[in-house]
């Protein structure tokens, strides 16, 4: 089998990346802080913001393909931390893209949805990029670099990710699920709208983009939805506590980074791929019963929520 490198294994969307393709692939996944276990799949502990463990490694594994997730990809963290951030999420992922031309494999980076400001959705590949967080910034910035290093990598903007946690890492819905459960009330966002996906959707379109894809590509789900309503979803799926969920808006909430009311991404060139999202309602009900069972395990985890 060939050798599938995934940076970020301990991440929500590496495990799943690596769960998913390591039935085709010989899959090595990185970590750093958090270790990480699974049948079939290697281990490596490395440091990617440091250029020479990166360069052993990657003459170490030889790998056939990278699909780069790793990054700190909390929006309120990056901006409360510029300096401390850039380094993975910026020179980390050029230098990642400069070995990939060396070896001349295919390189699939994750970026995000919030390269946008919001104000004119749905966004396709070829719209302008205005970032109004520093970690929108970031990824700008890194998408641009990696093009540079390396023109044939594929840049997959990724939209809000929910689904079972992982043994590292949780989604954006466990906390809703834990809180609703304790009888604690959850107020969520009516003016902030998202094309969200599971994880395992998104880990398959950027399998789909490692084999199709030079340049940008979109991997948003077909249904653009607030939070609070994703919310009401939920809460009806799971058979959760109804009551407790209220309504608000962002101006409710203070936070470090600038949040755009409207991403959604128009993802009709993936679809065109055979890119095929179920229904939020589908995704939910799949992993209803891990979804609960799981998230009692999971609260102490941080939060990949963008």
């Amino acid at each position: 089998m060939k050798t599938l490198l995934v940076t970020g294994a301990s991440g929500f969307l590496g495990w799943h990346i690596c769960q998913l393709s390591k039935r085709k692939w010989n899959v090595y996944g990185t970590c750093c802080s958090k270790s990480v276990n699974s049948p079939g799949l290697n281990i490596i502990k490395i440091n990617l913001t440091n250029f020479w463990e990166l360069k052993q490694m990657f003459q170490a594994v030889k790998p056939d393909a990278v699909i780069h997730t790793a990054a700190q990809s909390n929006p309120n963290f990056c901006q409360v931390h510029p300096q401390e951030t850039e380094a993975i999420n910026v020179t980390a992922s050029g230098d990642i893209a400069g070995l990939c031309a060396d070896y001349g494999i295919p390189c699939v980076f994750t970026s995000t949805d919030l390269v946008f400001n919001g104000l004119n959705p749905p966004y396709r590949e070829t719209d302008p990029v205005s970032p109004i967080s520093y970690y929108g910034e970031q990824k700008v910035r890194a998408e641009n670099l990696m093009l540079t290093h390396y023109p044939q990598t594929a840049i997959c903007r990724m939209p809000l990710m929910f689904g079972q946690a992982t043994p590292t890492a949780i989604s954006f819905i466990q906390p809703f699920i834990e809180t609703l459960q304790a009888g604690k009330e959850l107020k969520l966002f009516i003016d902030e709208f998202r094309t969200p996906v599971s994880g395992t959707t998104a880990a398959k379109g950027l399998l789909l983009a490692l084999d199709q894809v030079q340049g940008y590509l979109h991997l948003g789900g077909k249904e653009r939805i607030s939070r609070y309503d994703f919310g009401r979803l939920l809460v009806d799926v799971l058979q959760l506590p109804k009551p407790r969920l209220k309504s608000c808006r962002q101006a409710d909430v203070k936070m470090a980074a600038p949040r755009p009311s409207d991403v959604s991404l128009d993802s009709s060139k993936a679809f065109a791929l055979g890119y095929d999202p179920l229904s939020l309602r589908e995704e939910l009900e799949a992993d209803k019963p891990r979804q609960v069972q799981r998230c009692d395990r999971t609260h102490s985890s941080p939060t990949k929520d963008k």
